[in-house]
């Protein structure tokens, strides 16, 4: 068992009867009464996120994770095939895992939170970027540049972003996974 100062970004935990994952955390320490630890945690089965307050040395359930590489294959109706990149062992993936499956990419690397007791899939991450082709956006005005303006572009996985006005057609660009946001233009 560990304590309320053992959390951490990343850490899953039982809470409430439910496998969760803390996105944000932190300690305070006020100048009267006792410490306390306030989080944002993401319940792993429905991916909803709660603000929990847990007190000075409360004791939590931690849940023991490993991470392991997989590259996705295909997408199915209901969710996603991968296969491990060490065993070449092939696995299903249930489309509530992951976040931001619009910006997975055929033959890409993912890596998988596995719950190291039970051997289930809790969480999967999508690379930071990845890099897609415009395949539709509407021309840029020229000369409508004095701001920093962005209009909607849909790209190779079928994902729609916004762009800056000089991006075109054909263009190849990097994609932040994390935030769903053009990052830069590639040559």
């Amino acid at each position: 068992m560990a304590s309320s100062g053992d959390i951490k970004n990343g850490l899953c935990m039982i809470h409430k009867g439910k496998p969760v994952s803390v996105i944000e955390f932190q300690h305070v320490k006020p100048g009267k009464g006792p410490a306390f630890v306030r989080t944002k945690l993401k319940n792993i089965e429905t991916g909803r996120v709660v603000d929990h307050t847990f007190p000075s040395g409360h004791k939590i359930d931690v849940i023991r994770v490993e991470n392991r590489t997989y590259q996705y294959l295909y997408k199915e109706e209901d969710g996603y095939h991968v296969m491990n990149t060490s065993t070449y062992e092939q696995t299903f993936i249930a489309k509530h895992l992951v976040a931001n499956p619009e910006f997975l990419v055929e033959g890409s690397n993912v890596q998988i939170v596995f719950n190291a007791d039970e051997e289930t899939p809790l969480i999967v991450n999508l690379p930071l970027y990845i890099e897609a082709e415009v395949t539709y956006t509407e021309p840029g005005v020229k000369g409508d540049t004095a701001t920093n303006t962005m209009k909607p572009a849909t790209i190779d996985t079928g994902a729609e972003i916004r762009v800056p006005l000089f991006i075109n057609i054909g263009d190849k660009i990097k994609v932040d996974t994390e935030k769903g946001m053009y990052a830069e233009r590639l040559k």
